[in-house]
């Protein structure tokens, strides 16, 4: 008996594209596939850790492979992943933690965003200007 014989010709909800069904799921999708980027970041730092390791010759040609356009246009893909990752996280974080009070009044989703992203946004200039401090 087949498997479909052993159904009794019940109906089967097919699932091919069920998240391009909901726009919400679409987003959802859209942001938990940039969780891949960050796996390609990971392993172009990686490459520069592994040809630091190697000496001052290996690390130059890491450095000069990182000024090419398509490593230039990699970043700049990357850099789009990771705002709209940031910006998607902040937006559902409300959703997921629990109500907050200010002198008894509920702290708006929109606040709680906003604050989100402002820190974030100086966290990164910070470490921007530390970088630019140290670096040579």
């Amino acid at each position: 008996m087949s498997s479909q014989e052993s159904r009794r010709g019940g109906y089967v909800r097919s699932m091919d594209g069920w998240w391009r069904r909901d726009p919400f799921f679409v987003r959802y999708m859209i942001r938990e596939t940039t969780a891949l980027l960050v796996v390609v970041y990971t392993i172009v730092l990686l490459c520069g850790l592994i040809s630091l390791a190697r000496g001052e010759a290996a690390y130059n040609a890491w450095l000069a492979a990182l000024a090419s356009p398509w490593s230039l246009a990699l970043h700049a893909l990357l850099l789009a992943g990771f705002l709209y990752h940031t910006w998607s996280w902040f937006l559902i974080m409300p959703k997921t933690m629990p109500l907050m009070f200010v002198d008894g009044r509920k702290v708006s989703p929109a606040v709680i965003t906003g604050t989100g992203l402002a820190i974030a946004t100086v966290v990164c200039l910070a470490l921007v200007v530390a970088v630019k401090l140290v670096a040579p």
